[in-house]
Parts: structure tokens; C-alpha cells; sequence
């Protein structure tokens, strides 16, 4: 690996463990200004002291919030887009490009595919692209890589999922983001069909989805996935939406890099009063 790719890669991981936990912040314009996200500094500045290794976002993040107040914590820039108001919301276009992310001074960039989607040779074509693109550079590459459109009967089956994460393994991601599949025995599958298992391979991550109902629910799902070998999560909702974010990333933090039980994670989360003093 080279020189430049492996210092940037120790940037938007932990040094200790190699895994990440990303927290994703580029919602702004997939589906605006929603909940959490007002205030980019302040929602920046909650989850790197919960202890997030990154925040991926467009040029708005670094333009806007990455600097946020206290902590340093790592930047990924997604160079590709689409909105809720398109004719086709998942076909994913390119709208910046490698040389501008390390004009930004970004840590790695990151792109959306999605396979079955009727653009999905474009998308594929534009992941190349940028994969050599980073290549020339020695910049880490995040591939979202997702299954979406008329043949997908259900984009959580572990042999779709399996598929989502071996593209990003041959078209040149260092990172992959896929979809949990419901269980560590099934995504298992997935981590060791992109190559996530062997010395030097693919970093598979989960995506967080959709704001779940409970704790238990996200903190268990992340539990099964680093069980499953998994190298860490890329959650946004369920982290900067939730009532203390802070102290869900460091929930989330608790599982991914020291090992913790979903109890002891939830622990952090909801702490036991100290005890008064008798008088």
C-alpha cells in the first residue's frame, strides 16, 4: 500500500483495533436540512467527542462544520449525489472529484452505487474512475455499495448483500459499506466473500439505515456485525439524530473498538445515578 494511502487510512481509523466508526452526515442533500444536521459544527463537535474516528459529508462539511469546536476528528468527502425530488432517486451522479478532496484537506472520499438501479452501468463506470483516480493520488476510497431497483426483491438477503460487497472489494474500495443482513451467521458471509477476513483486505462496514426505535436495536445490530468480523460501521441517523449523541458514539465506540457487550454499551448510555452520601 502506499505511503500517502496508509497514513491517511490511520487518520479515519483507530491505530490499536483497525476498525472505524464513520459517522455519515451527507443527508443534506439527499433530503435536506433534517433533524441533528441543522447545526453541522455542533452535530461535528457531539460525535467526535463520543469518539468517532470520521464525518463524511460533501464540500458543505468541510466548508461549513467539519472544524466544529473541540476535538479533530476525520474527514471523508462524498463526490457523489442525487435528491428525494429526482425522477430517480438512485441514480447517483458524480459532483466532485479526488483532486478537490485533497485540496480540502480530506482523509479519504467516498462513493454511492447502486446495483439493479437502470443507471447502474454509469454508476459502476464512475466508481472506476474514481478507484484509479485515488490510486494516482494514494487516497483511501469508501464505497457505499448498495442493492436497489426493479430485480431486488429484498436488498437485505445475504446473497445480494454478498455480491453489493464484492464489487467494492474488485472495483478498488479500501472500505465497504453494505447493509447488516440480519444476523452474524449471514454476514459472515458477506465479510468473508469480499476478502474482509484476510491479512490486508477490504474493510467491510455496516450502514445504519433508517432511525431505528431503540438503543438495544442499533447497538445490537452493530454487536452482530463485529461479531460477524465486520471492520467497524458507518451509522448517521442513529447517532447524530438520537437524544444524546454524544454519548451514543461512544456506545457505539464501546462495541467496535474495545469489545463491549450491547449491556456494557448501554451502560454509557444510560448511567446509574451516583448514590447519595448519608448525611
Amino acid at each position: 500500500m502506499q505511503i500517502g494511502k496508509a497514513i491517511r487510512l490511520e487518520r479515519i481509523t483507530n491505530r490499536q483495533t483497525g476498525n472505524t466508526v464513520i459517522v455519515p452526515m451527507d443527508h443534506g442533500v439527499t433530503v435536506g436540512p433534517i433533524k441533528g444536521l441543522i447545526d453541522l459544527p455542533a452535530a461535528v463537535d457531539k460525535v467526535a467527542n463520543g469518539g468517532a474516528d470520521a464525518v463524511l459529508g460533501h464540500v458543505g462539511l468541510p466548508r461549513l462544520g467539519h472544524r466544529g469546536y473541540g476535538k479533530d476528528v476525520g474527514l471523508i468527502l462524498h463526490l457523489s449525489a442525487s435528491t428525494q425530488l429526482a425522477p430517480d432517486s438512485n441514480h447517483k451522479v458524480l459532483v466532485s472529484s479526488v483532486e478537490r478532496a485533497i485540496k480540502y484537506g480530506a482523509d479519504a472520499v467516498s462513493i454511492h452505487v447502486n446495483l439493479g438501479a437502470e443507471d447502474e452501468s454509469q454508476m459502476l463506470q464512475d466508481f472506476g474512475q474514481v478507484a484509479m483516480a485515488c490510486e494516482e493520488w494514494g487516497m483511501p476510497l469508501l464505497a457505499m455499495v448498495y442493492t436497489r431497483g426493479a430485480k431486488i426483491k429484498n436488498e437485505y438477503d445475504v446473497e445480494v448483500t454478498k455480491l453489493a460487497a464484492r464489487v467494492g472489494a474488485e472495483l478498488g474500495a479500501d472500505i465497504v459499506k453494505v447493509v447488516y443482513t440480519g444476523s452474524p451467521r449471514t454476514f459472515r458471509q458477506v465479510v468473508e466473500g469480499a476478502g474482509g477476513h484476510l491479512q490486508g483486505g477490504i474493510k467491510v462496514v455496516i450502514a445504519g439505515g433508517e432511525k431505528m426505535e431503540t438503543d438495544e436495536e442499533v447497538l445490537g445490530m452493530v454487536a452482530g456485525a463485529m461479531e460477524a468480523g465486520a471492520a467497524g460501521i458507518s451509522i448517521g441517523r442513529n447517532a447524530f439524530q438520537h437524544a444524546k449523541p454524544e454519548l451514543m458514539t461512544a456506545a457505539l465506540v464501546s462495541i467496535v473498538h474495545e469489545g463491549k457487550s450491547v449491556d456494557q454499551a448501554l451502560r454509557i448510555l444510560r448511567p446509574k445515578p451516583a448514590a447519595r452520601r448519608a448525611r
